[in-house]
């Protein structure tokens, strides 16, 4: 087994079942992100790294002329995912399935005839990531990989942990503390990195520090 999908097997295989139900205090801006996808009609939307599905159902939801995918490295919060999409009814429009973020190909995951036209490598009309680049060991390389996933005119987008420049320092110094014990550490060059897309693969990108930095905000269109 990868080593990174047993770390988050294990880290979730007793978290699955609480995880949207105490993540919902501090994984913040989810749903503005959600809200800003804004996919064509008939459009095709992947998320990377989609845990227990929560933002894929929460999304199919509100745009229902849309088809959604999503790919994680924890077969557990995968299991949790399926289950939710069928609760859910969505099952012929929210797709899940196994990937490293790292190395991630669409075909090999969902097969070309579940994305559209056989291709070499399909492409989505929006790609995210949603508190998870700072929970991926190599997410420069995830972040990479995502951006080749994205079509002409479509979208990569990201909330994650910011740097929390105008937070008080004690809370700075607790948030991480216990994010450190799930994993996670927000990306200190994060910013340099995602500007560093518009050179290599075409984008045009554009970021935000919201909440006083806790969280950080980008989008970038595919020209």
């Amino acid at each position: 087994m990868n080593t990174q999908a047993a770390v988050m097997d294990r880290l979730y295989h007793w978290q699955r079942g609480i995880y949207d139900a105490t993540r919902k205090y501090y994984l913040l801006k989810r749903d503005t992100l959600i809200d800003d996808l804004h996919p064509p009609t008939g459009g095709a939307v992947l998320e990377i790294g989609c845990g227990t599905g929560r933002n894929l159902i929460k999304a199919a939801k509100r745009y229902p002329d849309c088809r959604f995918y999503g790919v994680d490295i924890s077969e557990a919060m995968l299991d949790v995912a399926r289950q939710s999409i069928m609760k859910a009814g969505l099952q012929d429009r929210v797709k899940v399935g196994f990937a490293d973020a790292t190395r991630m190909d669409a075909v090999d995951v969902f097969g070309p005839s579940l994305i559209g036209p056989a291709a070499a490598k399909p492409a989505f009309d929006r790609v995210f990531f949603s508190y998870t680049l700072s929970m991926i060991p190599d997410w420069q390389t995830a972040l990479v990989c995502a951006a080749g996933q994205v079509a002409k005119g479509g979208a990569l987008m990201v909330v994650d942990f910011g740097l929390m420049a105008e937070l008080p320092r004690w809370f700075k110094r607790g948030l991480l503390a216990w994010l450190r014990a799930f994993h996670t550490v927000p990306r200190q060059d994060l910013e340099q990195v995602w500007n560093g897309l518009a050179t290599s693969h075409n984008l045009q990108v554009a970021c935000a520090h919201p909440l006083g930095g806790y969280a950080f905000y980008g989008q970038a269109i595919k020209r």
